[in-house]
């Protein structure tokens, strides 16, 4: 997703994020890293998935558990995004689109953005992904324009590298969102 316009604003494990608690219900209920250490191989990578189409990435990442910590689990989940081989990383970005400004935006803007996208998905065969964890909702929309044009003059091994880093912080804000929403597999605006 281009612009995860509803993502939370802190960084995960920051001083300022609320610590996500262990949950301590019937582990097909549970939420949060308890949840996610109990829940089924099967379940772990389809909600890996959601965070990173990457089946590579959600396999290892899932593969390695029990986490101690939600920090330890980032961090498995930041190393394996570091770990994408080429195929993965297309595998990943397919799977990603050019979400829209919020429906309150002016049409201008709107405008903008979706020629924006369009210029950018075809120059490098893909949709553009920035993450906006720790930008403010009324800056993300200049925050996402300002992106594309200034990567629009990438070359394009070097927009993959950039990309393949926004796609992990990506990955990584959407994994600690859901741990702290309650595993649910997907939310409509991440």
């Amino acid at each position: 997703m281009t612009s995860d316009t509803h993502a939370p604003c802190r960084k995960p494990g920051s001083a300022d994020s609320p610590a996500i608690p262990a949950q301590q219900s019937h582990p097909r209920h549970a939420g949060g890293l308890v949840g996610f250490n109990a829940a089924s191989p099967s379940e772990a990578v389809a909600l890996l998935l959601t965070c990173c189409h990457s089946s590579r990435w959600a396999e290892r990442v899932a593969a390695h558990r029990p986490y101690p910590t939600v920090d330890a689990l980032l961090a498995a989940a930041d190393e394996a995004g570091y770990d994408l081989s080429r195929a993965d990383l297309d595998e990943a970005l397919a799977a990603e689109s050019s979400a829209l400004p919020h429906p309150d935006a002016p049409p201008a803007a709107r405008t903008a953005l979706r020629a924006a996208h369009a210029a950018y998905e075809s120059s490098f065969g893909h949709a553009f992904v920035i993450s906006l964890d720790g930008v403010r909702p009324g800056e993300r929309l200049d925050q996402v324009l300002a992106g594309i044009r200034s990567r629009l003059g990438n070359e394009a091994e070097e927009e993959r590298v950039v990309a393949a880093e926004e796609l992990r912080r990506l990955a990584r804000a959407r994994l600690a969102f859901r741990l702290a929403e309650g595993l649910t597999p997907r939310h409509s605006e991440l």
